[in-house]
């Protein structure tokens, strides 16, 4: 889907552009390619002179393929987190160009940023009134969204830290209980993963910006604010990293410890459940000479002597708190 924004007489007008779509109107100050097929691809390469990159080459880890300047055009891809709040949170390639003033996107997701942007610049359409701010816009609104997923993730760790650590005596734990939390922190772990590795792309973004002598004095001044709170924001994902990994093995610990019970019911029932074996064994032989099965009482005898042989084991293991 190929959308374009521009302003008319100070007000936001956007557009989807269908079919050949004819000429780019005048203002247009963002061209926003969604999933966009071959022939949108060739129109905005028509209207702005410049190569929109493929999906193939979004995809690309080397710096210089993801951060260039080829000719009029500043091209820059991140990756962004998509479907944060889902059980598969993902991580998107998502493309930069500001060229003539205009910003260009190239996405195959469509992440919350870039709705609440939108609703964002219907509201105040002077957050576009070039590329570059727009650029810095939405690029503001990304920070802010890993923000909010990084304090949501927290919340949640919280929460399962407190089911992690919670007295046996006010709340007894299965190993479902245990399995459960460990699959949430596992997913809280991925998903502070993926905001980092954003982080770390919306970082190298920046420090590619702010070595741009064409950018104006205004913008270089919200690259310097965006990339301060980027760290703080990085540091709190370092924080939130740790603290998974620590839930982790906390988590783990207590697994081995229920499995380490269940062993220990089964050692103590073979222990109890050895003396009236041996009673049993003794008292099955075939030996003519008995003198126990001739007793009128010999078979309560050996039944009670199975009895004691396996209660006095179970008192001393109680009396040692082994049980």
């Amino acid at each position: 889907m190929l959308t374009v924004f521009y302003l008319d007489q100070g007000l936001l007008c956007q557009d989807v552009v269908q079919g050949d779509g004819g000429g780019m109107p005048p203002s247009t100050v963002w061209i926003d390619l969604l999933s966009p097929t071959r022939d949108e691809e060739r129109l905005v390469e028509g209207w702005t002179e410049i190569e929109v990159p493929t999906r193939e080459e979004m995809q690309e880890i080397e710096l210089s393929s993801r951060l260039y300047v080829e000719g009029r055009a500043m091209v820059m891809t991140m990756p962004i987190i998509n479907k944060a709040t889902t059980e598969a949170p993902e991580s998107a390639a998502i493309t930069f160009i500001i060229v003539d003033g205009r910003m260009i996107t190239v996405r195959y997701v469509d992440p919350v940023p870039f709705s609440m942007f939108i609703r964002r610049i219907s509201r105040n359409p002077a957050m576009i009134a070039d590329g570059e701010k727009a650029l810095m816009g939405l690029l503001e609104q990304i920070a802010d969204r890993l923000a909010d997923i990084l304090e949501g993730a927290t919340a949640d760790l919280e929460a399962l830290s407190r089911q992690v650590f919670v007295s046996a005596d006010d709340q007894p734990r299965g190993s479902k209980d245990l399995r459960r939390i460990l699959q949430n922190v596992g997913r809280t772990g991925d998903l502070a993963t993926r905001a980092k590795d954003s982080l770390l792309g919306l970082n190298r973004l920046l420090l590619f910006l702010s070595a741009q002598a064409s950018f104006k004095k205004d913008a270089r001044s919200r690259i310097k604010t965006l990339m301060r709170d980027a760290t703080s924001i990085a540091e709190h994902a370092n924080f939130l990293s740790s603290k998974v990994s620590f839930l982790l093995d906390a988590t783990l610990g207590l697994i081995n410890i229920e499995q380490n019970n269940i062993i220990k019911i089964f050692s103590v029932a073979a222990v109890a459940f050895l003396p009236p074996t041996l009673i049993a064994s003794i008292y099955g032989m075939n030996f003519q000479v008995m003198p126990e099965l001739g007793w009128r009482f010999g078979y309560l005898w050996a039944i009670g002597l199975m009895l004691l042989s396996a209660i006095v084991p179970l008192w001393y293991f109680r009396r040692r708190k082994w049980l």
